[in-house]
């Protein structure tokens, strides 16, 4: 398979209760990134765990103490609603109870059950603003929020914001407290944290664990359902379905982020939970709460990590920084306005390094919309600055990667035993290729075998992808024939590299997408 595809790991798998107690899955494969939300009704073990140190668990016992007060219980009503196209009971003719029977048969029900759902969240201001998950509220007709001291209250949702998966809630409530804030940037790997929430049903509930990792983003199928977050904070404190909102707490009492997912194979808690990072969930909680709308800054760049060999194309003695793959939107912003290219390597953005993509994540948006940065790239090892007016994030599923994708499909390709230095074999683009693969004609070359033991084995997908352009070594220019690919090949002595434009094209998928592939000579 591919290093520039994967199967997508990433699935909303809550569980869903109906008036009447019918309970069922949505998606009952449950694959392994699950959203953390629950519903009434779910059932499963809890894991239960605690510190070696009598020391730690006083300090846990202090903190619980303290924070329990700031954590809210969550449940929202989804409203029956007629479906489209189809008459009311009493025209349709169907006897009282029987939809059911109908609908297992092939029949249509006239009507959807009331969906029910919990989650978790907190208390951001003493006047009653209140975090959670986007998933946890979105499409709710209403919310109620449970206190600690068990009073219950109606919220309204004041904003929320499905790209980074945070929704603010307010209710008219005296006598709260609120939940500290504090800093994921200064929280390490193996910091002792807490999770509390209200898994399953069990209404404050703290579990504890430590950061196992940070910056998880591109491996839980970022991008999926419109997600555009890629520094989760991983962490081993029992997550549930119904944790999701609720905060993950350092041992100050301060919140360090927001639960929102698990990798799990079963929909319940293996090890594995992750957390936006509170620096990102308050950026966007002040936007809602201010404009009830969020404006995240972006350069409006495709970009994926950096690979060994996008590393030793630029001479960089370690994987770090961002290749640049493409732009968003296609074709035009202002890092194209600017003069970045694909293929350049994004190392640092208004003097601040940048390591992988959930740094560059993070040092954009600690600046605003509207603001011109600095950026520093290497454009095959030669160092270059430009200057770019960050634009407002699109509101709609946004892909971190433009090489983020499903595993293509492999078309049939013509038998070729012709295969030249890098063990790849192409074929010109026919004019009944160019329409089927909706690319100009006589432009391209397309890749119809790799050899086993080719280094391009894991870069290139025969069948699916056409080598548009050579990036490196210069003049950057197209390629128009076998001919012209195979004389570059050729050329280069072992250990030099080669930087190819290739297009990736899955007709039945209607999909279309362009990638950087860097290869060395062997």
């Amino acid at each position: 398979m591919s290093t520039r595809f994967f199967r997508s790991k990433f699935v909303l798998t809550g569980v869903v209760a109906f008036a009447g107690g019918v309970l069922f899955a949505s998606g009952m494969d449950l694959t392994k990134y699950s959203w953390a939300q629950p519903t009434r009704g779910a059932a499963g073990q809890t894991a239960v765990r605690g510190p070696n140190s009598p020391d730690a668990a006083g300090s846990f016992a202090n903190v619980a103490e303290r924070v329990t007060p700031t954590v809210v219980a969550i449940k929202t009503l989804r409203e029956a609603r007629q479906v489209r196209g189809t008459p009311p009971r009493g025209r349709q003719q169907v006897p009282q109870g029987m939809e059911d029977l109908l609908q297992q048969f092939g029949g249509t029900p006239p009507q959807q059950r009331e969906q029910r759902g919990e989650g978790s969240g907190f208390i951001m201001t003493d006047d009653g603003y209140i975090i959670t998950n986007n998933h946890v509220v979105a499409d709710a007709d209403r919310v109620t929020v449970t206190l600690a001291d068990q009073r219950v209250f109606t919220a309204k949702v004041v904003g929320r914001d499905s790209t980074t998966d945070v929704a603010v809630v307010k209710i008219d409530a005296k006598g709260l407290q609120s939940l500290p804030i504090g800093d994921d940037n200064q929280a390490r790997i193996g910091d002792w944290v807490l999770a509390v929430g209200n898994p399953l049903g069990l209404e404050f509930t703290v579990t504890a664990g430590i950061i196992s990792a940070k910056s998880r983003g591109s491996e839980l199928g970022n991008g999926r359902g419109g997600m555009n977050v890629s520094d989760f904070i991983q962490t081993d404190a029992a997550i549930n379905p119904g944790n999701s909102g609720g905060p993950l707490i350092n041992l100050k009492g301060e919140a360090v982020g927001l639960n929102s997912m698990i990798a799990s194979e079963t929909g319940y808690f293996s090890g594995y939970g992750f957390a936006i990072p509170i620096t990102l969930v308050k950026q966007v909680a002040d936007a809602l709460i201010k404009d009830g709308r969020v404006r995240l800054p972006v350069l409006g760049v495709q970009v994926q990590p950096v690979g060994a060999e996008d590393a030793g194309i630029n001479g960089l003695s370690t994987n770090a920084g961002v290749l640049v793959q493409g732009y968003n939107p296609p074709d035009s912003g202002p890092a194209k306005d600017a003069g970045i290219l694909p293929g350049d390597v994004i190392v640092a953005i208004g003097g601040q390094p940048v390591a992988r993509v959930a740094s560059l994540q993070r040092v954009v948006r600690s600046h605003q919309v509207g603001e011109t940065v600095t950026v520093d790239v290497l454009r095959y090892g030669t160092k270059k600055q430009f200057k770019v007016k960050l634009i407002e994030a699109a509101t709609g599923p946004v892909r971190v990667s433009s090489a983020e994708s499903s595993t293509p499909e492999i078309a049939p390709v013509p038998a070729s035993k012709n295969i030249g230095k890098f063990g790849i074999a192409v074929e010109a683009v026919s004019a009944e290729l160019a329409r089927a693969f909706q690319i100009p004609a006589g432009q391209g070359v397309r890749v119809t075998e790799v050899a086993s033991n080719s280094p391009a084995k894991e870069k290139l997908n025969p069948g699916n992808d056409v080598i548009t352009e050579i990036l490196f070594p210069g003049p950057r220019r197209s390629i128009k024939s076998p001919a012209e690919l195979e004389s570059a090949l050729n050329a280069l002595k072992d250990g030099e590299y080669i930087s190819l434009m290739v297009t990736t094209v899955i007709p039945e998928r209607r999909f279309q997408s362009s990638a950087v592939v860097n290869l060395r000579a062997n």
